[in-house]
C-alpha cells in the first residue's frame, strides 16, 4: 500500500522541473491518445468513416458491429498500445524527477495516472478528427492493467461478467468507470491518487451518458459477435 501523498511542495527549480514533467506528459500522452484506431482503419483504409454508421461513435463496439472483419484486431493493437505508450512515457518521466526521496514511490504511480487521463482525452476528444472520438473502455482497460492488477481485477472483471451476462457491453463499460476510484483507493489510499481515478472514470461515465439514459429506457442495443446487416 502506497501512503497519501506529501502536501509540502518544494520550491524554485523544483517547481518549475514539475511543472515541465507534468506538463511534457500531458501533451504526449494527449497526441498518443488522438490516435484513435476506429477511425484511423475506417477512415483510411476502409475509406468509410466509422462515426457516419451506427451510433456514431468512433470505438470498437460501432467499428465491430458496422465492419467485422479482422481489421476490428488493428482497432484493438492502436488502441491498446497507444495508452501502453503513453502510460509507460508518464511512469518512466515521472520516476526521474521525484524531488522527495519519500515521493520516490508515490511519484511514478501518479504519473500513470496523469498520462492515462491525458491518453483518455486525446482519445475521446482527438484535435485531429474534430475532437469526436471514441469512449474510451479499450485504452481505458489497459491503462487499468498497467496501474496495478488488483484494480484492473475489479475493473475487467466486473466488465465481463456484466457484459457476459447481459450482453450490454455499455453496462460493464459503466461498471469500469465507476469502479476505478474505488478500486484504487482500496489499494493505494491516496487521496489524489484517488481523485486522478475519479477523473478517469467520470471521463468514461460522462462518454457513456446515451448509453446509461438507453439502458434505463430499455432500448440499448445488446452485443453480437455478427457485423450488423445493412438494411435491404
Amino acid at each position: 500500500m502506497l501512503a497519501t501523498m506529501p502536501v509540502p511542495m518544494p520550491g524554485g527549480v523544483s517547481n518549475n522541473v514539475i511543472a515541465l514533467c507534468l506538463a511534457a506528459v500531458a501533451v504526449a500522452s494527449y497526441f498518443l491518445g488522438c490516435f484513435n484506431g476506429a477511425v484511423i482503419v475506417s477512415k483510411y483504409i476502409l475509406r468509410d468513416d466509422v462515426r457516419t454508421h451506427g451510433s456514431g461513435n468512433a470505438g470498437l463496439t460501432n467499428f465491430h458491429r458496422t465492419f467485422g472483419g479482422g481489421l476490428t484486431f488493428v482497432v484493438i493493437l492502436t488502441d491498446v498500445l497507444k495508452a501502453v505508450a503513453a502510460v509507460l512515457l508518464g511512469q518512466w518521466i515521472f520516476a526521474g524527477t521525484a524531488v522527495y526521496p519519500d515521493w520516490a514511490a508515490v511519484w511514478p504511480v501518479l504519473g500513470k495516472y496523469w498520462a492515462g487521463a491525458f491518453c483518455l482525452l486525446g482519445h475521446m476528444f482527438p484535435c485531429m478528427f474534430k475532437f469526436k472520438g471514441g469512449k474510451g473502455i479499450l485504452s481505458g482497460g489497459a491503462i487499468a492493467i498497467l496501474i496495478d492488477w488488483r484494480i484492473a481485477l475489479v475493473v475487467w472483471g466486473g466488465f465481463l461478467l456484466l457484459a457476459a451476462l447481459t450482453r450490454y457491453i455499455s453496462l460493464g463499460s459503466c461498471w469500469a468507470g465507476a469502479s476505478f476510484p474505488f478500486a484504487t483507493w482500496f489499494v493505494y489510499r491516496s487521496p489524489v491518487l484517488t481523485v486522478m481515478a475519479a477523473l478517469l472514470g467520470g471521463l468514461i461515465l460522462w462518454k457513456h451518458r446515451g448509453n446509461i439514459r438507453r439502458l434505463i429506457r430499455g432500448e440499448e442495443s445488446r452485443f453480437s459477435l455478427h457485423k450488423k446487416k445493412d438494411p435491404s
